[in-house]
């Protein structure tokens, strides 16, 4: 058993070397001042600064395809990436003219009252939404989702939450997108399908980034195992868009 160890008293010593320390203290200080009382004062510079020169002329506005805005303020069904020759309307493609209200892109979710809610509270705008089918399975869904971001940075945080999702499924594989900047963008591919009694196995893959204002989605879905090739020519195709 460890002996208990015995607290020292302070002593006189410690209090005289202590008393001491805060008299060099102050005789340096003292000291300090003095010597700065028998220098020549320094002059302070002028509060006065030179004028710039105010450029002459109008300073010419951006063009359209340099002023981001100007794309995503207009219609922003013509930055959805088209679909393919021979593709067709799947049986849950959204309303034909390729908008989606509140409501419409929250029933995409699988707790659409509390995408709904969730939508409302980081200022949704509006959302341009397409989707297609090739073949018996194979289904595309592409959404830019735009929020107003008054008061945060929404779009991010949009993505982010798909990506945390994303990236909870097992057997996930994952990789940044080209043109996306640092963290910006992931693909996705998930090798082991979804399966339920009655139904053919179902494999996905899904895509995440924002540029601006603007959250893409892509979700991918098909019976056989689907390709990086694929999920990242569709991503690469949609943020060059944007």
């Amino acid at each position: 058993m460890e002996t208990p160890r015995t607290r020292r008293r302070r002593g006189r010593t410690t209090l005289m070397i202590a008393g001491a320390a805060v008299l060099g203290v102050v005789a340096g200080a003292c000291a300090g001042f003095l010597v700065q009382a028998d220098r020549e004062p320094t002059a302070l510079p002028p509060l006065s600064q030179p004028v710039l020169a105010q450029g002459k002329g109008e300073v010419e506005p951006l063009s359209a395809a340099q002023d981001r805005r100007v794309k995503t303020d207009g219609d922003l069904r013509k930055l959805l990436i088209t679909r393919p020759k021979g593709a067709k309307d799947n049986a849950f493609a959204v309303d034909s003219d390729g908008w989606a209200d509140l409501a419409t892109y929250a029933a995409r979710y699988k707790r659409p009252g509390n995408t709904f809610n969730n939508l409302v509270d980081n200022e949704f705008r509006r959302a341009a939404m397409t989707s297609w089918q090739v073949g018996e399975a194979y289904t595309v869904e592409v959404a830019l989702v735009q929020f107003r971001q008054e008061s945060k940075a929404a779009a991010s945080e949009w993505a982010e939450n798909g990506v945390y999702w994303a990236e909870e499924e097992d057997d996930t594989r994952s990789w940044p997108i080209p043109g996306t900047g640092d963290g910006n963008g992931t693909a996705y591919v998930h090798d082991s399908p979804e399966e339920e009694a009655g139904y053919l196995p179902m494999y996905s893959a899904e895509a995440y980034a924002w540029r601006g204002d603007i959250c893409l989605e892509i979700r991918v879905y098909d019976i056989k195992p689907i390709s990086k090739a694929k999920i990242m020519d569709l991503a690469q195709r949609q943020v060059g868009k944007l």
